[in-house]
């Protein structure tokens, strides 16, 4: 049991890396809406009037790629008035896709391991280590801190497309350090929101004016509307509250920055609370392992604590590049388990199919939901993948096997 403080941010889907994980995941909804086979590995950068998508893509789907990408850059905000040096109407697009290596689609087609179970037949995508988490400081299953620099940066975001803040640019970062005594979270020490915003406001253009402006606008459009519901909220008197430490920001986004696909996995996963394998999300089909198997793993940590068996569980996944079957599995409560990290780890291997073709088949990854018209990989690729309580996320429905968790003898 320790007090101590720790800190997440995240940042709104007009951070320039953010820009490239949304076209990413578009090109990847694209795909697998007209070819549910698709094998896609999309990178994108962006940087002041560029745009290139490049990687590795073997589909039947024939794509208008730069109408694709300028149409995220414009629902995003880039464009007109606002576009802050970045127009989805005038900015370059270059195309630069491969087909995926034969040796890695032979090793997918058909697992090293194979038998005559169909799941048997679909080896990982790559090697590679991946992390699963929850625990029960947030209705989530997530830890505060992220939970709570999401919910920022989403409001952030919504006060711009809404209007109601006029002047605020796309590019945006927010950050919170979360008070914890006896490991429970208590109460929140400081935030702090970057914005990028016009070079005048309301005929105010002198620093300290636009950023008095600014400040007393956040608390009160942002911090409190995103904050309201909690049990544990900001305080004037005891929060800090930081906005613009450098005194303006007006040039931002890729004007301001390069961006690149996968740049940002502490922030789509657990702020940092967790361990993480090292791999990205966007861009990636549902073969590689890195994201369909990230996936599971919050799937299991969230069923074990949803289940009551554990306040904090971190699951460990290991893959090896053509076999199915996970090389390792592993399962830590940092004593907070009902049961040995043995007995669950046993639990795990018993209960949870954690095979690459499984995980698809379960989430249905390659079937993307008809509810959002296309936008199931995009639509995660800002605020991140886990808890996300404003979508229905697969793996974030484990009520069932939660319940299924609590019938077991062991």
């Amino acid at each position: 049991m320790s007090n101590f403080v720790f800190t997440s941010e995240s940042v709104t889907e007009g951070h320039p890396d953010k820009i490239c994980d949304q076209i990413s995941d578009a090109v990847l909804d694209a795909l697998l809406s007209e070819d549910p086979n698709s094998r896609v590995a999309c990178e994108t950068v962006v940087n002041t009037g560029l745009c290139l998508i490049t990687g590795e893509v073997t589909s039947e789907a024939n794509l208008d790629y730069i109408s694709l990408a300028r149409n995220v850059i414009k629902d995003i905000g880039y464009h007109g008035a606002r576009a802050g040096g970045f127009d989805a109407n005038s900015c370059s697009i270059l195309i630069a896709l491969d087909q995926q290596s034969p040796d890695i689609a032979q090793g997918v087609d058909e697992a090293e391991d194979h038998t005559e179970d169909p799941f048997d037949n679909v080896g990982a995508g790559d090697q590679g280590i991946m992390f699963g988490y929850a625990c029960d400081e947030t209705p989530e299953l997530m830890p505060l801190p992220i939970s709570l620099a999401h919910r920022l940066s989403r409001q952030l975001a919504t006060v711009r497309h809404e209007d109601t803040l006029k002047y605020l640019l796309p590019d945006g970062k927010t950050q919170v350090s979360v008070i914890y005594e006896n490991d429970e979270p208590v109460s929140i020490d400081t935030i702090l929101i970057s914005t990028q915003h016009a070079p005048e406001i309301d005929g105010v253009s002198s620093e300290e004016g636009i950023r008095k402006r600014i400040t007393s606008d956040l608390w009160e459009h942002v911090v409190k509307q995103a904050t309201a519901d909690l049990s544990i909220k900001p305080s004037k008197e005891k929060t800090r509250f930081l906005v613009n430490p450098t005194g303006k920001f007006v040039v931002g986004g890729p004007q301001g920055d390069a961006g690149l696909t996968g740049r940002k996995i502490i922030v789509d996963t657990y702020g940092g609370y967790a361990r993480h394998g090292g791999g990205a999300f966007s861009g990636k089909d549902p073969t590689k392992v890195d994201r369909s198997a990230a996936y599971a793993a919050r799937f299991v940590a969230k069923s074990l604590v949803a289940a009551g068996l554990a306040k904090k569980a971190e699951v460990q996944l290991s893959y090896a590049i053509g076999v199915s079957k996970p090389v390792s599995i592993l399962v830590e409560t940092f004593g907070t388990g009902k049961l040995s990290n043995r007995q669950l780890t046993s639990l795990v291997e018993k209960n949870f199919d954690l095979r690459p073709a499984a995980i698809i088949e379960l989430f249905g990854l390659r079937r993307l939901p008809k509810e959002r018209k296309g936008r199931f990989y995009r639509d995660i690729a800002a605020y991140g993948h886990f808890g996300r309580p404003d979508l229905n996320l697969p793996w974030e429905d484990v009520q069932n096997k939660a319940d299924e968790l609590k019938q077991i003898k062991i």
